[in-house]
């Protein structure tokens, strides 16, 4: 009876429609139908990650969920592993900059399945002090390979002068010093604090009926009483070092980042600045990988960055290069920054690059599981499930001196990072 109420309950929805239900104790489910293929994917996002670290805590996000999926109460590790791999599916747990995530997918006709262990793995935890120590060595192996990979060590220094005291300075897999000092006792801490109804999303996409998924979701995370919730902290402004760092390595190549802290991803300014970074260093007709690479064959990589969170992004420009061509490369690269503040793009380098920008948005959502990630990292970011509709129009809408006059804002005094052999 109660099933069926729920079902009743449950509003329709058409193929491709997004149903949004927020539970009594605030839990948010968000389902697509998607019959085209039967398979189906689950992201389950919770309200913490880097944001929400300090430097003594750093890392403790990835660090919970690196233990979280060694078992359950119900099953362990392996038992858990050969579960999932009878569904023809995955399932896998990671904490990032402003959430953490369990994602899982699979056959669409096993999608009740899917949704229990996920639910399981969510709610009933193992965390067996004894995982504790394995998992900690295994990250920080995983922090010494970074430090020992140019191009990683050249982003986690560049994030440190760029941010400054705002957490997003930290490097997700946490330090070596940070990793040290957590214990078990905080790592359930964590998991108590950050695995309350409110603080959680769930998203389904794939060859399923959004009322059914919304019932069982009821089922399953509905008796969950509400936490006492946790304010999200006051976080400092982040203090971008304008300057230049060299850090000296061994390596074959020269890594050379310049960046520049761009806007959030529900500021006006983020379709103008998306646009600008493809101008740069969108794909093979970029003017960074068309420049650089091609006609002057002073870097074997030419790109840039600029990816949505909550807080101030980063737009970063990013060259690989040979050593003995360092100097010539970096001067190129300076020279494309002040070309982009100084003149404005042509009407057809502004047209392609709109297109190639929204053509890899649209082939990056065909997927179940980018759908999921996409719809439950829309809601956790708080911009709503209309936003890719808006985004394409605020992309579309974007003008020559739009790019021109983010280009002199966010390019003003960029940090400059240089990793590589003396």
């Amino acid at each position: 009876m109660l099933l069926g109420a729920c079902l009743a309950a449950a509003p329709a929805a058409a193929a491709g429609e997004v149903v949004r239900v927020t539970l009594p104790n605030g839990f948010t489910v968000l389902v697509r139908e998607n019959p085209v293929a039967p398979v189906v994917a689950v992201s389950l996002m919770v309200r913490t990650g880097t944001r929400w670290e300090r430097r003594e805590t750093a890392g403790i996000s990835n660090f919970l969920h690196a233990v979280m999926v060694k078992g359950t109460a119900r099953h362990g590790g392996a038992e858990l592993a050969e579960a999932i791999a009878a569904l023809g599916g995955k399932l896998s747990a990671t904490g990032d900059i402003d959430y953490s995530e369990i994602r899982a997918s699979g056959l669409a006709r096993f999608w009740r399945e899917l949704l229990s262990l996920t639910a399981e793995l969510a709610l009933e935890p193992r965390l067996a002090p004894d995982e504790v120590g394995p998992e900690r060595d295994w990250l920080l192996s995983r922090i010494q390979k970074r430090r020992d990979s140019a191009p990683a060590r050249a982003f986690d220094e560049l994030y440190t002068a760029l941010y400054g005291p705002h957490p997003y300075a930290l490097p997700v897999l946490g330090t070596r010093e940070s990793l040290e000092r957590l214990d078990h006792a905080a790592l359930v801490a964590a998991y108590r604090a950050a695995y309350q109804p409110q603080r959680m999303i769930l998203a389904v996409s794939g060859q399923v009926s959004a009322p059914e998924v919304l019932a069982e979701a009821r089922r399953l995370f509905g008796g969950t009483p509400r936490g006492p919730g946790t304010p999200d902290p006051v976080l400092p402004a982040p203090a971008p070092a304008a300057r230049r760092v060299p850090v000296q390595m061994p390596a074959q190549q020269t890594q050379i980042l310049v960046a520049g802290l761009g806007p959030s991803l529900d500021d006006p300014d983020h379709a103008a600045v998306k646009v600008l970074s493809t101008v740069l260093g969108g794909g093979m007709a970029g003017r960074l990988f068309a420049e650089l690479r091609d006609r002057r064959g002073l870097a074997y990589t030419a790109t840039s960055y600029y990816d949505p969170v909550r807080g101030p992004a980063a737009l970063v420009l990013y060259l690989g290069t040979a050593p003995e061509n360092a100097v010539r490369a970096e001067a190129a690269l300076r020279e494309e920054v002040e070309r982009i503040r100084r003149e404005a793009v042509g009407p057809d380098e502004l047209r392609r690059a709109k297109g190639y920008l929204l053509g890899r948005y649209a082939m990056d959502r065909r997927t179940n599981e980018r759908q999921a990630w996409y719809l439950a990292f829309y809601e956790i970011e708080g911009v709503g499930q209309d936003y890719p509709e808006r985004y394409r129009t605020a992309v579309e809408a974007v003008t020559a001196d739009d790019v021109l006059r983010v280009a002199r804002r966010y390019l003003a005094a960029p940090t400059t990072i240089v990793v590589g052999p003396r």
